[in-house]
């Protein structure tokens, strides 16, 4: 490398790392950076950490008095959704005003659309998962009977982040009300406009010993976590979650850590181009890629149709948003400052190091924190890009001469919360199936597991712990409480010495 590549890539390396102290600093001090572009006043924290014990305390102590059963569940679900129905536009303001500017529709979808539908299926079906679970108690133990008891565990925590802020607060809290829990919620500081509507439609719907809501930056987060929950759910990046789980580990709490990680596209040679590049752009693009199973990185089976695909990839964008002057309306900008400043520096480094950067529209403003879809062609592996997880625009595009390389690119590295397999050959497609692990996969599309309410979400490894959604979440925040039934009369009674009388029934046993 020459002597001003090595100083230019010195220099972006040194952009990332003021970009990433950046967010850092201002998550310590509870500031929303670059709160909303319109110059008005930082939300400070306004729960303080000696509060958090007592908030817990009556909750737990509000449960333990009257757990709640059936009608009140249903009850407190078909409330909160009809309070989030009739005030969806006020959700989508504030969630606008905390990113500078959102689609309104993309919000209307992402945080309205997916938690009506996360209600309606926990309504449906809740009856009968609350029901005991009559199981086989094996023919050693007969006659006695067996079954599993869905208890709710007590009080839940949620911290939930700041990229789809009400759809990941209020999914995970509408799951642990379900299961029959009560819920403390600590919302991202990063938003703190979408904080107090969720402040506010909370307190509409629950008394405060019911849901409390806890605002607050990184030092309430992680006194949070170190609270002695009965479960904690987590969502947001790798590294927190680590931290995150080391907090908890101090009361053995249970958890479910939804991460991020790298999740990559896999277009295989058979695939059109036309439709991949389509469903990629959706996947890419809504919400300005800041979304944690966006497709981070796609791998094209063919090089020989790179630049096919870059073609269509930025024919989607100019449907889509034009040059993002007056079609701007439909796309979303990046949350803060530090956030904008981080994705900058990704494609300086790239720059420095030769590779191949392809701005897809014509605008690019970091006043508004308007970052355009951008291609970065066949980037290296020591690339920050390609290291961490991108969060935004930014979409690098690897070739490959096989699938097998492609499978093998994939499984050298941690184990994405998302997979995406484009390809018509049903034989390529169970390939990629057999030889990679991943949280999710949606085949031939992107994005569309996590809509699907009867399959669980979570990830695997640097990607995540445990589960939820539909089942999966009320399993994970209830206690499947095994109860042996014994009989009146059981043949079991006579297992006790002198054992040589029963040297033929234990004989039977060991069959």
């Amino acid at each position: 490398m020459t002597t001003s590549a090595t100083a230019a890539t010195a220099a972006a390396n040194a952009a990332i790392t003021a970009a990433n102290a950046a967010i850092t600093a201002a998550t310590a001090t509870g500031r929303a950076v670059g709160d909303g572009g319109d110059g008005g006043p930082q939300q400070e924290p306004v729960t303080s950490v000696d509060a958090l014990r007592p908030a817990l305390r009556q909750l737990r102590e509000a449960w333990q008095a009257h757990p709640p059963g059936y009608a009140q569940r249903r009850d407190d679900l078909r409330r909160l959704r009809a309070a989030l129905k009739r005030r969806l536009t006020e959700m989508a303001e504030a969630v606008a005003a905390d990113f500078g500017h959102r689609s309104h529709d993309e919000s209307l979808l992402a945080d309205g659309m997916t938690v009506l539908t996360a209600i309606d299926h926990l309504l449906g079906h809740l009856r009968g998962w609350m029901k005991p679970r009559r199981v086989g108690a094996g023919w050693r133990l007969w006659p006695a009977r067996a079954q599993l008891r869905p208890m709710p565990l007590g009080v839940v925590g949620v911290i939930s982040p700041w990229n789809y802020p009400v759809n990941l607060a209020l999914i995970p809290l509408a799951t642990a009300i379900a299961a029959g829990n009560h819920v403390f919620l600590k919302p991202s500081e990063h938003t703190p406009r979408t904080t107090r509507f969720l402040h506010s439609l909370l307190a509409e719907v629950f008394p405060a010993s019911r849901v409390a809501v806890a605002e607050g930056g990184a030092d309430l987060a992680g006194a949070f976590a170190a609270l002695p929950f009965d479960h904690l759910v987590f969502t947001g990046s790798t590294a927190v979650g680590r931290k995150v789980m080391a907090a908890a580990a101090a009361n053995l709490t249970p958890l479910t850590l939804e991460l991020g990680g790298k999740s990559p596209a896999i277009v295989c040679a058979d695939y059109p181009l036309d439709r991949a590049a389509a469903r990629l752009a959706t996947g890419k693009w809504f919400n300005a890629g800041q979304t944690c199973i966006a497709p981070d990185y796609v791998l094209l089976v063919g090089p020989e149709r790179r630049d096919a695909l870059v073609r269509e990839l930025r024919t989607q964008v100019a449907e889509r948003y034009g040059g993002l002057g007056d079609g701007a309306r439909d796309y979303s900008r990046i949350i803060n400052d530090g956030q904008f400043a981080r994705l900058q520096g990704y494609l300086d480094e790239a720059r420095a190091r030769g590779c191949e950067v392809l701005p897809l529209a014509d605008l690019h403003d970091p006043a508004q924190r308007l970052f355009a879809p951008v291609l970065v062609l066949d980037p290296p592996d020591d690339l920050a890009l390609m290291r961490e997880e991108i969060f935004g625009p930014v979409l690098p595009l690897r070739c490959v001469d096989s699938l097998d390389a492609a499978i093998a690119f994939i499984n050298a590295r941690d184990r994405p919360l998302a997979l995406y397999p484009f390809s018509h050959d049903r034989g390529q497609v169970e390939a990629i199936l057999r030889a990679t692990v991943a949280g999710g996969v949606t085949v031939n599309d992107t994005l569309l597991h996590f809509a699907a309410e009867n399959l669980p979400f979570g990830g695997v490894g640097a990607s995540g712990m445990g589960a939820y959604h539909g089942r999966a979440g009320f399993d994970a925040m209830t206690k499947a409480v095994p109860v042996l039934w014994q009989a009146r009369r059981s043949a079991t009674d006579l297992l006790h010495p002198p054992y040589p009388r029963i040297r033929r029934m234990i004989d039977l046993l060991l069959r």
